[in-house]
């Protein structure tokens, strides 16, 4: 009897210890809970960096590409050599220009006004169907309330011009230039009248018309 008495006690305390009380499950329960809201908080981090880093990395994409102006997204060495070749034609035709239509014993082109003038060139050129090849280029100066014409330059003669350039220049008559400007006076050796020198503005107007279309002018002070 005692015996038996002492086997159902061991038989219930192991019973006992096997059962998990109410407070053990509860602390179980809120530990998984945890874990739970540990992993979805990291997944979170995990994909609000990953959404950011995307975004910048769209935007530096989206800066870069506005960046790049209209000439670089279309740049051509053979465009830029043609081009250097019309600036020193037009710079020849002006100076041949000084005997003729300017009437002056000199005449004085700033180089910046040749680099201004070659910019423009290539920026209005881009959109053309032949490029600057398709350009027909009128020189024309300002001078006395009038605008004389210097010349014309076909640049491929032998392609029909697409659209034409026209060159308004203006003589400078601010700054240094006036007071200085009869040391430059000279006598022409076939003719007796005295002419003046005269210097060329670094700032000029173009005016551009598209041959094949009926588009309106553009005009662009520079």
């Amino acid at each position: 009897m005692p015996e038996q008495l002492i086997s159902s006690l061991s038989s219930e305390d192991s019973s006992l210890s096997s059962t998990p009380t109410s407070d053990e499950s509860s602390k179980r329960l809120s530990w998984s809970r945890l874990m739970q809201k540990l992993h979805s908080s990291q997944s979170l981090d995990s994909d609000s960096d990953n959404h950011s880093s995307t975004d910048d990395a769209s935007d530096a994409g989206s800066i870069s590409q506005a960046d790049l102006s209209e000439s670089d997204l279309f740049f051509d060495p053979t465009e830029e050599a043609l081009c250097k070749e019309v600036v020193q034609l037009i710079a020849l035709n002006l100076t041949d220009a000084k005997d003729g239509v300017l009437h002056c014993s000199k005449l004085l082109i700033p180089e910046t006004l040749l680099e201004h003038i070659g910019q423009e060139l290539v920026h209005l050129s881009v959109s053309e169907p032949c490029g600057l090849r398709g350009a027909l280029v009128d020189l024309c100066v300002e001078q006395d309330a009038s605008c004389e014409a210097v010349g014309q330059i076909a640049v491929d003669p032998y392609l029909v011009p697409t659209f034409q350039l026209t060159l308004v220049l203006r003589l400078d008559s601010k700054g240094f230039w006036p007071k200085i400007q009869g040391l430059f006076t000279g006598r022409s050796p076939s003719s007796p009248v005295v002419r003046r020198a005269l210097k060329l503005s670094t700032g000029f107007r173009v005016i551009k018309r598209k041959l094949y279309s009926s588009e309106e002018l553009l005009i662009e002070e520079c």
